[in-house]
C-alpha cells in the first residue's frame, strides 16, 4: 500500500486542474483501498460548506452539491478534524441522508480530515456496501494519504491553482446590527461634514450667537420628534441618546463654551467645530473602547447642529424606495428621520460597533456594518448583501450568492418571529425550572429605561457614564435624580446599580489619571475607597433615590480583598445613618460584591457573612485568569470565553455561593450568549443578566430545553482540556436540537 500511496500523489501533484487531480485520487484511492466508493470534499469557509470535489461512485452534478460544516457525518469530521470509522453509518446520531447523492446503497464509513497546519482545507471519505469497520492499516492509509493530499492542495493554492470557485471580493467592514439584507445602495451624500469645517471669523458676533440659538432650537425640537416617532417601536434605553442630546443641548456649560468661542470673533460654525472636538477628545483618548467610541456622539450631536445652521428639517432627501443606506457616519438622528420600511440595513464607512448609531440600529432591528472601506459612488445603485453577522458586504452578488444570502435571510426572519412570541413570559425551562432574566443598563447614558416586561428586573446598571460626561463630579441632587428616574421604571423589580467604576482606563476628563497598566491600576472601588468623599455622595443618592420603592440593590466593583469589602461597607453604613435621619422610608439596600479579581474565588468563605449577594463580571474576570488583554489584536486569539480554567471557575465559584448560601448572577457577555447562557444554566446557575438584545433568544432556549440535558453537556464541558472543543461540544448539541440558527445569531 506504501507503493500505491506514492503513485497516487505523484499523479495526482501532476495536474494542475482541480477537478482533473481530484479524479485520478478518488478513482486511485478505490483501487488500493478495494472499496466501491471514495470522495473529496473541500471547504469553503466563505460559504461555511464543504463541496463535492470528485467522487467515485456518487450522484455527482457539477458544483451543485454541497454539504454545511453543521451536517451529516462528513461536517462532523471537519468540525471535530479526526477520523470517523463506521460499520452501520445510518445509525450514528449525526448521520444525514442527502437522496441527491445516492449514498443509500453504502453501509460502511471511512472518513477523514485533509488537514494543513491546524486548518482543515476538507474531508476525504472512502465508502463500502458492506456493513464493516474499516481496518487500522486502511485507516492509516486513508490518513497518511490525507496528509500528502493537505500538502498539494496549498501549495497549489499557494501558486493560484485550484480555487473552489471565483470567490467574489467581500467588502470587510465591524458587524454593529446582526441580520442580512439584499438590496440596493444607496449613497447619502447630503449631510453636512463637521471636518470640512474651516477658520472663520466675524464682525458681526451679535448675529452668529442668534445664528448658533436659532440652529439649537431646530435641534432640541428635531431630537424631541424623533423620540416621539420612535417612542412605541423601541425599548426606551436605545432610545436615550436623544435625551443625552437634549440634556447636551441645554447644559449651560455647553452653551458658555460656544458662546465664549463666537465672542472671541469666530464664526459660529467654526467656533461649534473646535467645541465639539474639544468635548470628544476627552473620550477618544480613553483605552476603554466602549467610552472611546461616546466620542462619536458628540461628534454627531456637533453634526447635528452644523446641519441645522446651514438647513432645515425640510432639507433632507427622500428615499423613496428600500434601500441598504451608505452613509460616511452613521447617526441615531440620521436613523430616526428615515421611515423604518425604507431601511434594509446600513454601511458606515465610518463609525464602531458600540457607537449610539449601532445601538439604535440593533434595537430596529436593521443589519448595520460600519467602518466598511468601500468607494460610495461606485456602489451607488447597484445591488448589494450586506452580512451583519460577519461584517461583509457584497456588491453585485454572484447568483449562488444570492440564493445563500436569500435563504440566510427567511431563516433569520422566521428565527427571529419565533423567538418573539413568548418573550414576555418567564424564562421557565422545559422541565420547569424559573431562570431569572436580568437586564444590564446604563451603557446609553441615560436612565429612563422603560419597564420592560421580558426581564425580572436589572441585573448590572452602570452608573459611570454621567460622570463622564461632565467637566465635574455632579452633585448629590443631579445623582438623586438620575437613580430615581431608572428606580422609578422598576418599581417592582430590583434593579442592582454598580457604583463608580472609574479610574485607569476610563479617567475622568476633570481629573486625569496616567498609568503604564491601566487594567491593573487604580481603577473600581480602589478609586472610590481613595476618594470617600465622592463615595459616600453616590451611595447617599442611591439610597435617597430608592427611598419610594426599596427597589436599589448596590454592587462593589473590582474588590481585590477583604479590606478593600471592610472599608466600603464601613462608608455605606456611614451614609445610610446620615440619609436615615432625613428620610425614615431609606432601607439600608442589599449588598453585593462583584467577582472579576480571581482572588475573590477563594475569599468568599471568608466574606460571605458580610455581604447579600455575588455576581459575575465574566469579560474582566476572563481577562484577568487568561492574563490577556482582549483590546490588545496581538493577543486577541488568547482571550476564550470558553476557555476550560474559565468554565472551572465558574464551576467553583457557583459551588462556594451555594454552600455558604450567597445568591449569585451572571453579569458578563457570557450570560447572553446563547451557547454560554445554556452552559451556565447547566453549571447549575438560576440569574443570568445580559443586553436587551439577547433576551428573546435566551429566554426561546431554555423554554425549549431540559436543565437535566444542560447538567449533563455541562459536566461533559468541565472535562474538556481545550477551549475549542468546549465550543465544539456546545455547537454540536445547538445543531441536534435544531437550535443552528442560534449558533450564527449569537456571533457580534
Amino acid at each position: 500500500m506504501l507503493s500505491q500511496l506514492r503513485e497516487i500523489v505523484e499523479q495526482v501533484s501532476k495536474v494542475d486542474e482541480v477537478h482533473q487531480a481530484l479524479d485520478i485520487l478518488v478513482k486511485q484511492t478505490c483501487s488500493a483501498m478495494s472499496t466501491e466508493c471514495c470522495t473529496v470534499y473541500l471547504a469553503n469557509e466563505e460559504m461555511q460548506r464543504l463541496e463535492l470535489m470528485a467522487t467515485q461512485g456518487l450522484r455527482f452534478k457539477g458544483d451543485k452539491i454541497h454539504i454545511r460544516f453543521s451536517e451529516g457525518l462528513v461536517g462532523l469530521v471537519k468540525r471535530s478534524a479526526e477520523p470517523l470509522n463506521l460499520a452501520e453509518a445510518s445509525k450514528h446520531p449525526h448521520f444525514k441522508y442527502f437522496s441527491e447523492l445516492g449514498e443509500e446503497i453504502y453501509h460502511s464509513f471511512l472518513g477523514t480530515p485533509i488537514i494543513y497546519r491546524k486548518q482543515v482545507l476538507g474531508v476525504l471519505v472512502v465508502q463500502q456496501k458492506s456493513p464493516r469497520l474499516f481496518n487500522e492499516m486502511e485507516e492509516s492509509f486513508l490518513v497518511t494519504l490525507a496528509a500528502q493530499l493537505a500538502v498539494i492542495i496549498t501549495h497549489a493554492q499557494s501558486q493560484g491553482l485550484w480555487r473552489l470557485e471565483k470567490k467574489q471580493q467581500a467588502i470587510r467592514g465591524v458587524p454593529a446590527s446582526s441580520g442580512v439584507a439584499i438590496g440596493e445602495l444607496w449613497w447619502d451624500d447630503t449631510q453636512p461634514e463637521l471636518s470640512n469645517v474651516y477658520p472663520a471669523s466675524t464682525l458681526n458676533i451679535e448675529r452668529e450667537q442668534e445664528w448658533l440659538l436659532l440652529a439649537i432650537e431646530e435641534a432640541l425640537s428635531d431630537f424631541r420628534r424623533m423620540r416621539k416617532k420612535l417612542d412605541s417601536e423601541i425599548n426606551k434605553d436605545a432610545l436615550a441618546i436623544f435625551d443625552l442630546f437634549t440634556h447636551l443641548l441645554n447644559d449651560p456649560m455647553l452653551r458658555k463654551d460656544l458662546k465664549a468661542q463666537i465672542q472671541k470673533g469666530d464664526r459660529a460654525d467654526w467656533a461649534l467645530r473646535q467645541v465639539v472636538e474639544s468635548y470628544s477628545n476627552r473620550f477618544a483618548r480613553m483605552s476603554d473602547v466602549y467610552l472611546r467610541e461616546r466620542a462619536q456622539d458628540i461628534r454627531e450631536l456637533g453634526q447635528r447642529l452644523l446641519f441645522f445652521l446651514h438647513n432645515t428639517a425640510q432639507d433632507r432627501q427622500v428615499i423613496e424606495k428600500p434601500v441598504i443606506l451608505v452613509v460616511r457616519e452613521l447617526t441615531a438622528s440620521l436613523l430616526a428621520s428615515v421611515p423604518k420600511d425604507m431601511l434594509l440595513a446600513v454601511i458606515s464607512l465610518e463609525g464602531a460597533a458600540n457607537s449610539h448609531a449601532a445601538i439604535l440600529s440593533r434595537a430596529l432591528g436593521i443589519p448595520a456594518v460600519m467602518g466598511a472601506n468601500l468607494n460610495p459612488k461606485t456602489v451607488n445603485g447597484k445591488l448589494g448583501v450586506v452580512d451583519g453577522y460577519s461584517g461583509k458586504i457584497l456588491v453585485s452578488p454572484s447568483r449562488q450568492l444570492l440564493r445563500e444570502y436569500r435563504s440566510l435571510a427567511n431563516e433569520e426572519r422566521e428565527l427571529a418571529n419565533m423567538v418573539n412570541q413568548r418573550i414576555e413570559q418567564p424564562a421557565v425551562t422545559k422541565d420547569g425550572e424559573r431562570i431569572e432574566v436580568m437586564l444590564n443598563a446604563g451603557l446609553s447614558a441615560d436612565a429612563n429605561i422603560a419597564i420592560n416586561q421580558g426581564v425580572d428586573g436589572v441585573g448590572l446598571y452602570r452608573t459611570e457614564i454621567s460622570f463622564l460626561l461632565q467637566h465635574r463630579f455632579p452633585s448629590e441632587e443631579e445623582q438623586t435624580h438620575q437613580y430615581q428616574s431608572v428606580l422609578n421604571a422598576y418599581p417592582e423589580k430590583r434593579v442592582v446599580m454598580r457604583t463608580l467604576d472609574v479610574g485607569g482606563d476610563k479617567a475622568l476628563p476633570y481629573l486625569p489619571i496616567e498609568e503604564d497598566n491601566p487594567f491593573l491600576g487604580w481603577r473600581g472601588i480602589r478609586f472610590t475607597l481613595d476618594h470617600p468623599d465622592i463615595f459616600l455622595m453616590q451611595i447617599r443618592a442611591m439610597m435617597r433615590a430608592s427611598a419610594e420603592h426599596q427597589n436599589l440593590s448596590i454592587l462593589l466593583p473590582m474588590v481585590s480583598g477583604a479590606q478593600e469589602l471592610d472599608d466600603s461597607i464601613a462608608l455605606i453604613e456611614r451614609a445610610y445613618e446620615e440619609v436615615s435621619e432625613l428620610d425614615s422610608r431609606v432601607r439600608m439596600p442589599q449588598i453585593g460584591v462583584m467577582i472579576e479579581v480571581p482572588s475573590m474565588i477563594y475569599l468568599l468563605p471568608l466574606i460571605a457573612s458580610k455581604v447579600d449577594f455575588v455576581s459575575i463580571g465574566t469579560n474582566d474576570l476572563t481577562q484577568y485568569m487568561l492574563a490577556v488583554d482582549r483590546n490588545n489584536a496581538r493577543v486577541a486569539d488568547v482571550y476564550e470565553s470558553f476557555h476550560p480554567s474559565v468554565i472551572m471557575a465558574l464551576s467553583h465559584i457557583l459551588s462556594s455561593c451555594h454552600q455558604l448560601n450567597l445568591p449569585v448572577c451572571i453579569c458578563g457577555e457570557l450570560a447572553g450568549d446563547p451557547m454560554g447562557a445554556l452552559l451556565m444554566v447547566g453549571l447549575g446557575y438560576r440569574s443570568l443578566s445580559m443586553n436587551t438584545s439577547n433576551v428573546a433568544k435566551v429566554k426561546y432556549l431554555l423554554h425549549n430545553t431540559k436543565t437535566d440535558d444542560l447538567k449533563a453537556l455541562a459536566d461533559k464541558a468541565l472535562m474538556q482540556q481545550y477551549g475549542r472543543d468546549i465550543y465544539t461540544m456546545m455547537q454540536s448539541f445547538f445543531e441536534d436540537r435544531g437550535f443552528a440558527g442560534f449558533i450564527r445569531a449569537g456571533k457580534k
